[in-house]
């Protein structure tokens, strides 16, 4: 039996949950504020919120000195991209850690999911001379190569969650009926998936495109996506936060449109199996 929740808990709970969304919202709020001011209004003290002479200059300026749309285009291809390519290779062995008998399959889950604790710097160097004697700096695909490696564990680690939600008496059913690996793989464990891919593909595009340290060290003009556009607008001259502002919402307003508007089958994937 459900156990009553008082009103007044529900609104001091509710106005909690308000309060630490707007305390993570404000930053973000802040800065799109900011891209509309002046670089005086911007540094001005006390600083005004929403009283002041809004202008486009900013955004005219940062389009003029940079191309956004070609840092756009790579930042799509470099994120989707290196994502679609770590689900070709984490489904099928998500599959066999989730299916397949063995003692090891969690050991071998901690040791995959413990590369992501070692600083990117310490693999910084052999990194880049492999990609320069191999041609690979400043391209797309040498990035979506770096970036599926760098997320490959989470998305393994996520797939085998939701893969052993499923029963596997399902998939049992499917070789007595003559599936083979792939038809059992494509057509029955798949679509039974459908929600813990989707999240997993919205995640893992949105961790490759703020990926910043990578992007940075292994490009330069041509594969530069939004990150380096943004790092472009920190001189020696000095920061200029109208300018940087009005670059970082340009950058940040496509994956902000891509989560609101996904947030319910993020939700539903992250939650799935949660609940029997």
């Amino acid at each position: 039996m459900a156990r009553a929740v008082s009103t007044r808990r529900k609104l001091a709970v509710t106005l909690i949950a308000w309060g630490i969304g707007i305390a993570i919202f404000f930053p973000i709020l802040w800065t799109i504020l900011t891209s509309f001011k002046t670089e005086a209004e911007a540094v001005a003290m006390p600083p005004s919120f929403l009283f002041f002479d809004w202008t486009l200059e900013n955004y005219h300026e940062v389009q003029e000195r940079s191309n956004y749309f070609r840092h756009f285009l790579n930042s799509v291809i470099i994120s989707v991209g290196s994502t679609l390519v770590g689900l070709v290779i984490a489904i099928p062995a998500a599959w066999s850690m989730a299916f397949v008998p063995g003692k090891r399959t969690k050991d071998v889950l901690m040791w995959m999911l413990s590369t992501k604790m070692l600083p990117p710097v310490g693999v910084l160097i052999p990194i880049y001379l492999l990609f320069r004697d191999f041609g690979l700096l400043d391209t797309r695909i040498g990035l979506v190569i770096v970036l599926t490696l760098i997320n490959l564990p989470i998305i393994v680690w996520m797939l085998y969650t939701y893969f052993k939600e499923i029963p596997s008496e399902i998939l049992e059913a499917a070789r007595m009926d003559g599936a083979g690996l792939r038809q059992e793989i494509l057509y029955v464990l798949t679509p039974m998936a459908v929600p813990g891919i989707a999240s997993t593909l919205l995640l893992n595009i949105i961790l490759a495109w703020n990926e910043a340290f990578w992007t940075l060290n292994l490009t330069a003009a041509k594969a530069a996506p939004l990150t380096a556009f943004i790092a472009s607008y920190s001189s020696p001259e000095g920061l200029f936060y109208a300018k940087l502002s009005a670059a970082s919402t340009l950058a940040i307003a496509p994956i902000l449109i891509l989560g609101w508007f996904s947030q319910k089958q993020l939700v539903r994937g992250l939650t799935f199996g949660a609940v029997k």
